[in-house]
C-alpha cells in the first residue's frame, strides 16, 4: 500500500490543473443531469418530430433549455463556491447573460432576411463562468464587512448586499459576458460545422480518447461538447456531439481484449470491468488498463473514430447527453430513427478497438509474461494463490503482500506510517459518483466481513474532500489532487476499482489499529 504523510511531496503539473478544472465543470453539470434527462424526454415525445407530438406541451421545451437549465447550472456553480447565498447571486448573474445574449441575437436578426435568422444561444458556458464568479466576488465582499455590522442589522445588510451585487453581476453578464460567450459559441459552432462539412469530425477522437484515460475528459465534455450539443439539439432535435465522448464501444472493446488476451490480474478483472463499463456507464474502470500499456490508446482512438464515422454516415445522434455513458443511457437518449446507426456505431467501435488491442496484447504477450515473472504483480498473485490453496489468509502472507505493494508504489518510496486513527475512509473520484461509489461499496463489504463496526466508508468528489477524511482512496492519476485537498490524511492509490489488493491492505491496517487499542 502506498501511503503518504502530510510532509510528502505534492507533485502538480498542467495535467493536475486541467483535471481540477474539469472536475469543477463536472461538479456544475452532473447534479443537473436529471434536468437534462427530463428535457430530453419532453423533446422526444412532444416536439413536432417527436413520438407523440403535442403543440401545447412542446412549449415547455424552449424555456426549459433556454432559461431553466442555464440558471440551474449557474446556481450549482455558485453554491459550490459560497453555498446558497452564492447560488442565488450566481443565478441572478446568469439571467443577465441570458437576456444580454437574446438582445444581441435580436439586433443581428434585425439586419438579416426573415428566412436566414439566427437562433438562440443558450448560456451554458455563461452560467459556468458567472455562477462561480458571482459567488466568489460575493464571498470576498462579505469578508470586507464581516464582524463590522452592528447587531440587529445583519439580515438587512446580508439581503441588500446580495441583491445589489446580484444586480451588478447581472449587468456584467448582460454586456461583456453575453458578448464573449456568443462569440465563443459562434466560433465553436463554426469549427464543428467545418469538421462535419469536411468529414473530419472523427479526428476529434485523437484528442478525446487520450484525454479520457488521463481523466481530462470532463473539461472537454462538459466545457465544450455538452453546451454545443444542447444548442444543436434545441434546433434539430438531436446532436451527434453527445456521442463523441459517451460512446461505450471503445472502452468495452479494450476490456474484452484484456479478457481474452491479457495476463495476470488485468485479465482476471477485465470481464467484470467490461460489464460495469458497458451497462453501468462507469468509463473510469477501463482507464487503468490503457495506462498500463499506453500504446493501447491507439486502439481506443481507432475505435472512437470508427464510431464517429458510422454516426456521421448513417445519421446517428442523441436527443440529450447520455449520463452515465452506459449503453442503456445511450439507447434511452437515441433520437427517433437513429437506433440502427447508434447501435452499429457502438458495435463497430468496440470491434475495431478489440481487434487492434488484441493484436498489441498478443504481440507483447511473451515480453509481458517475462516482466510479470519478476514483478511485484506476480509476487502478489503467488501470495493470492497460496492463500487460496491454504483455504484462509494468514498474517505472514498479508505482510508479504504489503511488502510487495509498497515496493510497487513507484517513486513514492516506502510507505510512511501514520499515528492517525482511521475512522472515516473516503473513496474519491472526479465526480464523486460512479467509480468512487463502486469502490466504496466493495471496501465497505470487506470491512463489514472483517467485523469492524466503527469505521465509515463513503464516496465523494475530490473537490468535496475535507479534513474529516482520515484515509482517502483514489485512482493513481487522481491522487495528487486528492492529496492537495486533504494533505493531513493517509492517501492510498489503486489501479483496479473493483478488486484492488490495496483494499485488503486497508482492512488489515484498520484491524491492526483496533487490535492495538
Amino acid at each position: 500500500m502506498t501511503t503518504t504523510s502530510a510532509e510528502a511531496k505534492r507533485p502538480g503539473g498542467s495535467r493536475v490543473h486541467v483535471q481540477r478544472f474539469g472536475t469543477f465543470l463536472s461538479g456544475m453539470i452532473m447534479p443537473n443531469i436529471p434536468a437534462l434527462i427530463a428535457w430530453g424526454i419532453f423533446t422526444a415525445f412532444f416536439i413536432g418530430v417527436g413520438w407523440t407530438p403535442n403543440a401545447d406541451l412542446a412549449t415547455i421545451v424552449g424555456p426549459f433549455i433556454h432559461y431553466l437549465l442555464p440558471i440551474l447550472i449557474g446556481y450549482t456553480g455558485g453554491s459550490m463556491v459560497y453555498g446558497i447565498r452564492g447560488g442565488v447571486v450566481g443565478s441572478i448573474a446568469t439571467f443577465g447573460a441570458i437576456a444580454g445574449s437574446d438582445l444581441l441575437i435580436a439586433q443581428v436578426n434585425a439586419t438579416l432576411p426573415e428566412d436566414n435568422q439566427l437562433g438562440q444561444i443558450h448560456m451554458f458556458i455563461g452560467a459556468m463562468i458567472l455562477g462561480p464568479l458571482a459567488a466568489w466576488t460575493m464571498k470576498w465582499l462579505d469578508s470586507l464587512w464581516e464582524g463590522k455590522v452592528k447587531a440587529g442589522f445583519e439580515m438587512l445588510v446580508n439581503m441588500f448586499s446580495a441583491g445589489i451585487w446580484g444586480f451588478v453581476m447581472a449587468v456584467v453578464g448582460f454586456y461583456p459576458v453575453a458578448w464573449l460567450v456568443n462569440g465563443i459559441m459562434n466560433a465553436l459552432s463554426s469549427a464543428v460545422s467545418w469538421l462535419v462539412e469536411t468529414n473530419l469530425l472523427p479526428l476529434t477522437s485523437i484528442i478525446i480518447e487520450p484525454a479520457k484515460v488521463l481523466f481530462l475528459n470532463n473539461a472537454i465534455n462538459h466545457g465544450v461538447l455538452t453546451p454545443l450539443g444542447l444548442s444543436e439539439a434545441a434546433e434539430d432535435g438531436s446532436s451527434i456531439l453527445f456521442l463523441l465522448e459517451a460512446n461505450p464501444g471503445p472502452g468495452v472493446g479494450l476490456l474484452l481484449a484484456f479478457t481474452f488476451f491479457g495476463i495476470g490480474a488485468a485479465r482476471a478483472s477485465a470481464p467484470g470491468a467490461a460489464v460495469i463499463q458497458f451497462f453501468g456507464g462507469i468509463h473510469e474502470v477501463y482507464f487503468p488498463f490503457a495506462l498500463m500499456k499506453p500504446i493501447l490508446i491507439l486502439a481506443l482512438i481507432a475505435g472512437g473514430m470508427t464510431g464517429v464515422t458510422t454516426n456521421m454516415l448513417l445519421g446517428g445522434a442523441l436527443r440529450a447527453p447520455a449520463a452515465p455513458g452506459s449503453i442503456i443511457a445511450v439507447l434511452l437518449q437515441t433520437a427517433p430513427g437513429a437506433y440502427f446507426a447508434v447501435i452499429l456505431s457502438v458495435l463497430l467501435s468496440a470491434a475495431v478497438t478489440f481487434t487492434i488491442a488484441a493484436v498489441i496484447l498478443r504481440a507483447s504477450r511473451k515480453r509481458d509474461l517475462e516482466a510479470m515473472a519478476v514483478s511485484d504483480d506476480a509476487f502478489g498473485a503467488a501470495i493470492t494463490q497460496t492463500e487460496a490453496a491454504k483455504g484462509k489468509s494468514s498474517d505472514a502472507l498479508a505482510n508479504l503482500r504489503g511488502g510487495a505493494a509498497t515496493q510497487a508504489g513507484g517513486s513514492g518510496g516506502p510507505a510512511t506510517g501514520t499515528m492517525r486513527e482511521i475512522k472515516n475512509v473516503v473513496f474519491a473520484c472526479d465526480a464523486g459518483m460512479g467509480s468512487s461509489a463502486m469502490g466504496a461499496s466493495v471496501l465497505r463489504n470487506k470491512i463489514k466481513k472483517a467485523g469492524i463496526e466503527d469505521v465509515t466508508v463513503v464516496n465523494k468528489a475530490i473537490a468535496a474532500l475535507d479534513s474529516s477524511a482520515d484515509l482517502v482512496i483514489t485512482q493513481g492519476q487522481l491522487t495528487d489532487r486528492a492529496r492537495h485537498q486533504t494533505p493531513d490524511a493517509v492517501h492510498v492509490s489503486v489501479d483496479n476499482f473493483m478488486n484492488s489488493p490495496r483494499y485488503d491492505e486497508v482492512v488489515d491496517l484498520i484491524k491492526a489499529q483496533h487490535e492495538d487499542r
